[in-house]
């Protein structure tokens, strides 16, 4: 049950869409209440024209016995029936993420796409989707389960043809989203600024189709989860000072509840919380899922941008992880181990090395199985089994159960991909400065399948013979004694040690060599290279050495299990 009956719900609603589609008008023609970030304050976004950053308003529907006829604002009561599925609460609250749509801002999109409930995916009726729209699609099966899809300027189309075309274009754009989780979803047909903007507020018209689309809203956004348990994790997406007052942070709670007076952690420093509101209005406590600002003393707004602020101690600063990966098919790209993705967890970005690799049995622990180092994969054909080693250029805090998303953002934004690569929950994080020597040892096995090939140089008696060219001569040989080798005439053995100081060593058969080939190669009559000549030289015998190197094990030994 995500609420106490009677009492209010908040339900978060990111607004995704290519530039200029008219979700920030949208946003403004159902909002009663903006904070202090919203419908494009910033002043280079007004002077640039389009959204800069995330931007946060908020309406509120109620619930009343019988319907009212849907004119002026009656779209906010709604019929008694549509509350029982949402626990009936007293008022039902939608607090819209209004994200930008320009290709330069996606991370700012990734961010606020991942403290979303459901998601308005917004498309311009006379441009249908667009290279932006399709990103922002990626990005909501990675975060939610609902999506409901805004045609808006609607009243660009012909009046005479607007049904034909609405109809139209309804079915091309569910036809596209067929292969994907949002199969047949709700579709409303909105013109949230019919005047395109142009006309004063007292003499602009009403926008088309809002009560319809309330109430899809209403009927399908999947009821959250909403509980005041667990440690508090707050994803702050702005930060400024007030003087005489201190620093506001605003943004959503995650998990878990916070009172006026409680410590949290912020910029790893211990502050108190001295007040809260939420959309202007004082409260003393706020649970998950709520929009929220928080005051606190003594900081200093510049430390906190973006990212976490939480119950002290509850949250790991990493410098890793293991990611099972969920792939992107649209990503066309090649995945590279060693290469430098961007990797987004909340509101925090930063680059990370990857390492690929490959499970056998992805439903087993990777500490009891070996996997085998990747040097690429496709994400159009993505292995099974397919795990990451992220690795940062700096610590972030990251919370056990965030979303990890991986995307290549300095990508050519006027290149027509889509850059978001993989995702996934992280299966472990690694908090330690040395997690390569103190914790990968016992988490993952990961070789590196290695060949090396020599020559049988002598036999010196049916179960002894010398191999020459597997190593060099500063070579340490004491990891591979007792490794299995493979003569090109079928014989196996196991390595027993060095000969001589050259870089030969001597191998141990499994089976006595035969009487003729011991007289072919032994007695001092060494292996020569190229075939045999009619002076009776032998024809040279290839070993070869398979071998598997672990990569994260302190002594670097070798194995071929």
């Amino acid at each position: 049950v995500p609420g106490t009956e009677g009492m209010p719900l908040n339900v978060n609603i990111g607004v995704l869409g290519h530039v200029d589609s008219g979700k920030t008008s949208l946003s403004k023609a159902l909002s009663t209440q903006a904070s202090t970030a919203s419908f494009d304050k910033n002043p280079q976004s007004q002077e640039r024209g389009i959204t800069l950053d995330l931007g946060f308003s908020t309406f509120s529907v109620s619930f009343a016995d019988e319907d009212s006829s849907a004119t002026g604002s009656s779209w906010r009561r709604l019929p008694a029936e549509l509350s029982e599925r949402w626990g009936r609460p007293a008022e039902l609250q939608f607090t819209l993420v209004d994200c930008p749509g320009h290709a330069s801002l996606i991370r700012a999109v990734i961010g606020g796409a991942q403290i979303i409930d459901a998601v308005m995916l917004v498309v311009d009726a006379t441009k249908g989707i667009q290279t932006q729209t399709a990103e922002c699609l990626v990005l909501a099966e990675i975060v939610c389960s609902c999506l409901l899809l805004v045609i808006n300027k609607v009243d660009l189309l012909p009046e005479a043809e607007r049904d034909r075309s609405l109809d139209r274009l309804s079915k091309r754009l569910l036809k596209t989203l067929a292969g994907t989780k949002f199969a047949n979803c709700p579709v409303a047909a909105v013109a949230a600024s019919p005047s395109g903007g142009d006309a004063p507020d007292a003499a602009a018209p009403e926008p088309i189709g809002l009560a319809n689309l309330v109430k899809q809203l209403v009927a399908t956004a999947p009821v959250p989860t909403r509980s005041p348990a667990g440690p508090f994790l707050f994803a702050v997406d702005h930060c400024y000072g007030i003087r005489g007052q201190g620093t506001v942070l605003t943004g959503t709670v995650l998990a878990g509840c916070v009172r006026v007076g409680d410590t949290v952690e912020v910029a790893h420093e211990q502050r108190r919380v001295k007040g809260m509101q939420v959309f202007r209005k004082p409260v003393d406590f706020a649970q998950q899922g709520d929009r929220l600002g928080l005051c606190v003393t003594q900081l200093d707004p510049r430390l906190l941008e973006r990212g976490l602020v939480c119950a002290p101690g509850s949250v790991p600063t990493i410098h890793a992880l293991l990611l099972p990966v969920s792939p992107v098919p649209h990503y066309k790209l090649p995945v590279r181990s060693k290469s430098k993705l961007h990797v987004s967890l909340g509101h925090e970005t930063a680059m990370a090395s990857l390492l690929l690799f490959q499970a056998p049995r992805p439903d087993q622990p990777l500490a009891e199985q070996f996997c085998e180092y990747l040097d690429e994969a496709s994400m159009r054909d993505c292995p099974p089994g397919l795990h990451a080693l992220l690795e940062f250029e700096r610590p972030v805090l990251a919370p056990p159960s965030a979303t990890v998303i991986v995307s290549k953002l300095d990508v050519d934004i006027n290149q027509n991909v889509c850059r978001i690569a993989m995702h996934g929950r992280p299966l472990e994080l690694l908090t330690s400065a040395d997690y390569r020597t103190a914790q990968l040892p016992k988490l993952v096995r990961v070789y590196r399948p290695k060949c090396r090939r020599g020559r049988l140089d002598r036999v010196k008696d049916p179960y002894t013979v010398v191999v020459t060219g597997l190593f060099r001569k500063e070579t340490a040989l004491d990891v591979f004694i007792g490794l299995q080798v493979s003569l090109s005439t079928g014989q196996q053995g196991r390595i027993e040690g060095s000969f001589g100081q050259s870089g030969k060593c001597t191998v141990r058969m499994s089976e006595p060599l035969s009487d003729e080939f011991c007289q072919r190669y032994g007695g001092g009559k060494r292996a020569k290279k190229g075939a045999s000549g009619g002076d009776g030289a032998s024809e040279p015998v290839e070993v070869c050495l398979n071998f598997k190197r672990l990569l994260f094990d302190p002594q670097r030994k070798m194995t071929q299990t």
